[in-house]
């Protein structure tokens, strides 16, 4: 069984009960240099790992880039 979610606009499926953060983690992502935006709400850095997925979830992520 899995949790079907929408992560900048495409269609994924995650463990049951997996976490923002979880999902960021197996992406690869440095969730220092990020923001998520879950159903249109920007979720704090410090709830990541504590915000479950829920079925039907659309997350937006943001990559921050440096620069000069």
């Amino acid at each position: 069984m899995t949790t079907t979610i929408t992560v900048n606009g495409e269609t994924r499926h995650v463990a049951p009960g997996q976490t923002i953060a979880d999902l960021l983690a197996s992406l690869g992502l440095d969730i220092r240099k990020i923001a998520v935006e879950r159903n249109q709400a920007i979720v704090p850095r410090s709830r990541l790992g504590a915000t479950q997925l829920a079925q039907g979830d659309a997350l937006e992520i943001v990559h921050f880039i440096g620069g000069g």
